[in-house]
């Protein structure tokens, strides 16, 4: 059988061989500028609905073979040129072809909207699109910050490299409600279940364009495009031949950072070659290194507006700084003071002198803790191969590698961080198949955060640092010394010999426990977590004439594997890892009806995922046109199946542990006998004592046996003292032998006939002193007891729709206008919920509730739904007016605002994070055929805003919790100015970023973002 195949695959290579040089057409010609008749590089010339296509020389020639026989239609384009349809006639096969620059706005050609090859002024959706020429225009630092300018875009900045996008609100750190895709690749860690921006991306050499959609897009592309799609596509081969060359250096300046200047380098080559037009291949290098931005928010989260790290006088004793970590590690010292009591390492009596008040550990500042040398390497290779006329083959890889910061419940520090991503594709002129697979590792990634708390364990253990603490402070409180300086020696003394930034001893605690695994004690991540995903989409247009079908499916495994470091894949008897499947399949119709002027589409996709029901989207739309002039009305729906850390995450934290929201978590942890967090609020407390007497009653009680035990311990160690002193001065003068059985009679004679008068004339003023001080600390412990037990629910898919009606104009032919308005509406939006389990009670006889308040807990995170629906509103407009020689004006604006949100019983805070307003306006120049010279200026700006996230939810329940985590208006100017060196076929760019200098946050907690000042050379044996 193997022969006779081997045998038939020759015979059918032969006839197609043989058919193809019989059948063979070469059509030649050359391609110029209509202005100057200067020969244009890089033209694209395909055939159209084909795949055959070639590119003009440098002297402007191309030479194209082809197995298909006149009549037919060439496609001329090029970014910057009007695209050209024209038609080959039988015997016709020297062409002389005019490019004239494109000067209308509107005109470009886009697929994520529908999946299918549509003007972008027919879009039935929102969608912005970025071309090469834009990216060569763009004042900001790459591509990537670009993105920032687009209408409705916001971004969240989280390092020199490393920025989030975010659309229509819900925006964070780490949006899983945006997907973006890299050459139809879900760019996604599938560990850290995000988009890794642009730090592992694309090189920007190999960037031909992007689009990206705001609003669900799931209805085409899948689960979790919720708020957004971004679609990065890369250059052919076959399109952008040659070599191209980057070289981008310059400073960045921000004047918190501890070295306020320092420089930084951007370098990108490319290569690519076609043969014969069947083959071809393309490889590009990026390395990018920096100084990163630093993050140094030393604001209280507990109590807000003090910014001391120092500790310094009047700082507050329970500290929890945004950007300083191992400070979350708190207790009550009162609670402390007791348990010495009772040890005997401290006298009873002193517990009177230590207030019934929390106090945290010195931690250490984040620019101590991780590593701000930025560095981000990319590479990737294709080999294209055109099978025939109307397929083409691709197999491709991906590989990024670099080290940053990134912003989640903790500040985690990427060190050495790489993915890779591969894949195979087969697409023609109706169809793609494609199957890819992304590999994550996380090098030497740790959470700084957990890494600090390890290093001061290591120093000192809790229970010591606290106990000389406490036994430092009533001491001084004892000797007369006043309460704040009191507290200030007890720092003192328990911070004796830690280490210090700068020192060995501090560098070889931070290498052991940035290295140690987080199961082993550490604060290291060994995350190895995979992807594979496969899938196909057909297009029926060439069996179908009358309507437009498209259908797709899909079949994606991750593969989660973290050696216990960030999932619980070591734990219910699993070998090491999680496998969870998804599926899904689509199809969409559309029909042109009135002459064209109203085009129909309607499409419905399924998806399932093992953990979670089915989910269905729909999305219909209708676009009408008239001239130029295009009006949309859509309903789209999407969701948001649980991320695979939302399901499995098993992640302890300085704060607490992060739990999945699976129903094995609620076992593990015994999470049905914890409690809320925000039902620990001192108002929900006090609450339960007034509406149920018995509970003072039961305080009193204790507190009046508590306060007796102790008195009269401490009374009786007083006359045994004074009795013994006694007894001792009556030996010495004689008046008692001596001999110890004599003596310890004297002694025990003499505290039982003191000790009932001492009690009986001390005690009642030790208890009217102290009891009625104990007793609401007590009623509060009795009260712990009766508040509500978290009662989990069952965790599912969060859902949208999204009503959008939207215009797209050209006037004149230079006025370019797109608007649109929309109102959301979310179900079972996913969320947060704090969970306190208590461990220990506070002393004996207090119910085990009672720990909470004296720190016997422990603290859980986990991700939970709403229950009601919430609803989103905001709108779009985009202005851009094409003047004369080039030049260009524009602006636009966006609103994004939360309607309806009230805090849930489980969710507390929404995180719809995006400010009310924001717009951009710009001016500029292009570069063009008849002036080498070009500029543009970028002017943003963005309303102030509350930043809501599990980073920054302070560690005690007294205060709101976000009361002073806003993010500031920002003011933002950018500029370049570009000179095109056509003898060296190279563009020579001088820009700046934040030319207004002010420091700005895009995220609370993350880090201050200064200015930074850049020139570029690009070299490109294409540039026209």
């Amino acid at each position: 059988m193997k022969v006779k195949l081997t045998l038939l695959q020759s015979i059918l290579l032969i006839i197609t061989l043989t058919y193809n040089a019989l059948g063979q057409t070469t059509l030649q010609g050359k391609v110029s500028e209509s202005a100057n008749g200067e020969a244009l590089a890089g033209i694209s010339i395909q055939i159209k609905g084909k795949v055959t296509g070639t590119i003009t020389d440098n002297q402007g020639r191309f030479k194209l073979y082809t197995t298909s026989n006149p009549p037919l239609t060439l496609t001329i384009s090029s970014v910057g040129f009007q695209t050209q349809e024209i038609n080959v006639s039988p015997g016709q096969t020297n062409l002389d072809i005019k490019m004239v620059e494109q000067v209308t706005l509107g005109e470009e050609i886009v697929v994520s909207a529908s999946r299918v090859e549509e003007s972008v002024m027919k879009s039935p959706v929102a969608i912005e699109k970025m071309n090469l020429r834009d990216m060569r225009d763009t004042p900001s630092a790459n591509f990537y910050d670009a993105l920032n300018n687009l209408k409705g875009i916001d971004m969240a900045t989280q390092g020199f490299l490393f920025k989030s996008i975010n659309m229509r609100g819900f925006g964070s750190t780490g949006n899983p409600r945006t997907v973006q895709m890299i050459d139809g690749m879900d760019n996604q860690a599938p560990g850290l279940n995000f988009p890794l921006d642009n730090i592992i991306g694309i090189p920007e050499l190999d960037v031909e364009s992007v689009e990206v959609l705001p609003g669900a897009a799931s209805a085409l592309y899948g689960p979790n495009a919720v708020n957004g799609l971004i679609l990065m596509n890369s250059k052919s081969p076959f399109l952008y031949q040659g070599l191209s060359a980057s070289v981008k250096g310059g400073v960045m300046h921000e004047k918190h950072r501890s070295q306020a200047t320092t420089p930084f380098v951007d370098a990108t080559i490319r290569y690519a070659k076609a043969f014969n037009n069947k083959i071809a291949f393309k490889a590009n290098v990026s390395f990018i290194r920096a100084k990163d931005w630093e993050a140094t928010n030393y604001t209280n989260l507990n109590l807000g507006g003090n910014s001391d790290p120092g500790r310094g006088a009047g700082t507050a004793l329970d500290y929890d700084g945004v950007n300083v970590y191992g400070d979350e590690i708190q207790t009550n010292i009162n609670a402390v003071a007791q348990s010495l009591a009772a040890a005997g390492n401290i006298p009873a009596g002193a517990v009177s002198l230590v207030p019934n008040t929390f106090v945290s550990r010195t931690g250490y500042l984040e620019k101590d803790l991780v590593d701000y040398n930025t560095k981000s390497f990319k590479a990737n290779a294709a080999i294209h191969y055109r099978i025939n006329e109307k397929m083409e083959a691709v197999a491709q890889v991906n590989y990024g590698y670099g080290t940053t910061v990134y912003t989640a419940t903790g500040r985690y520090a990427l060190r050495d961080f790489n993915l890779t991503q591969a894949k195979l594709e087969l697409r023609g002129d109706n169809f793609t198949v494609r199957a890819y697979t992304t590999q994550e590792r996380s090098g030497k990634s740790y959470l700084s955060g957990l890494a600090a708390v390890s290093m001061l364990t290591d120093f000192k253990p809790n229970n010591v640092w606290f106990g000389q603490y406490v036994g430092a402070f009533a001491t001084a409180r004892g000797a007369g010394t006043s309460e704040a300086a009191s507290h200030l020696l007890a720092r003192q003394t328990a911070d004796a010999n830690m280490p210090q930034p700068g020192t060995a001893a501090f560098d070889q605690l931070l290498d052991k426990y940035r290295n140690m695994p987080i199961v082993d004690g550490g604060g290291g991540f060994a995350d190895k977590t995979n992807l594979y995903h496969a899938e196909g989409f057909y297009n029926f247009k060439n069996q179908l004439k009358v309507v437009e079908v498209l259908a797709g499916a899909n079949f994606r495994q991750y593969q989660l594997r973290s050696a216990g470091t960030l999932f619980a894949d070591q734990k219910e008897g699993r070998s090491g890892t999680i496998p969870i499947n998804e599926w899904g399949a689509f199809v969409q119709a559309g029909k042109s009806i009135l002459s064209n002027h109203l085009k129909l589409t309607g499409s419905i996709r399924y998806d399932k995922n093992e953990n979670f029901a089915g989910q269905f989207t729909p999305r219909v739309s209708a676009v009408t046109t008239f001239g130029e002039h295009n009006i949309r009305l859509s309903y789209q729906t999407g969701f948001r199946i649980p991320t695979t850390q939302n399901q499995y995450i098993d992640l302890r934290t300085p704060a607490g542990t992060l739990v999945g929201g699976l129903p094995e978590f609620d076992a593990r942890y015994n999470l049905t006998s914890g409690i809320l967090r925000q039902n620990l609020s001192e108002e929900a407390v006090m609450q339960v004592v007034k509406s149920d007497p018995t509970i003072l009653e039961k305080a009193t009680v204790y507190a009046k046996a508590a306060v007796t035990q102790q008195a009269t311990t401490a009374i009786t160690q007083a006359v045994t003292t004074q009795v013994t002193n006694a007894v001792n001065q009556a030996v010495a003068a004689g008046q008692i032998p001596n001999d110890p059985a004599t003596i310890q009679s004297a002694i025990s004679n003499g505290v039982n006939q003191a000790l009932p008068g001492a009690l009986s004339s001390q005690l009642p003023g030790i208890l009217a002193a102290q009891v009625p001080a104990l007793v609401p600390t007590i009623a509060q412990a009795y009260a712990l007891e009766k508040l509500p037990k978290y009662k989990p629910r069952k965790l599912a898919p969060e859902r949208i729709a999204s009503f959008e009606i939207g215009y797209k104009g050209v006037i004149a032919k230079k006025l370019f206008i797109d608007a649109y308005y929309y109102v959301s509406r979310y179900k079972n939006l996913i969320g947060g919920a704090v969970i306190v389990v208590p461990t220990a009670a506070a002393a004996p006889g207090l119910p085990i509730e009672s720990g909470i308040g004296v720190g016997n807990f422990n603290g859980y995170s986990r991700v939970v739904n709403t229950t009601e629906t919430i609803t989103t509103t905001g709108f779009a407009l985009g202005l851009n007016y094409s003047l004369s020689k080039g030049y260009n004006i524009g602006g636009n604006i966006a609103n994004n605002e939360l309607r309806n949100f009230k805090p849930s019983p489980e969710v507390q805070y929404s995180q719809f994070n995006t400010p009310k307003y924001r717009y951009n306006l710009n001016f500029g120049k292009r570069i063009t055929s008849s002036s080498n010279f070009g500029f543009n200026v970028v002017y943003r700006y963005q309303q102030a805003f509350v930043w809501e996230s599990s980073f920054i939810v302070p560690t005690t329940t007294d205060v709101p919790i976000f009361s002073n985590t806003k993010v500031p208006a920002i003011n933002n100017l950018d500029a370049q100015i570009s000179l095109k060196a056509a003898s060296i076929k190279s563009i020579i760019k001088l820009g700046a970023t934040n030319l207004l200098g002010k420091s700005y946050i895009q995220a609370y907690g993350s880090p201050n973002i200064g200015s930074t000042y850049y020139v570029s050379i690009t070299f490109d044996e294409l540039l026209n």
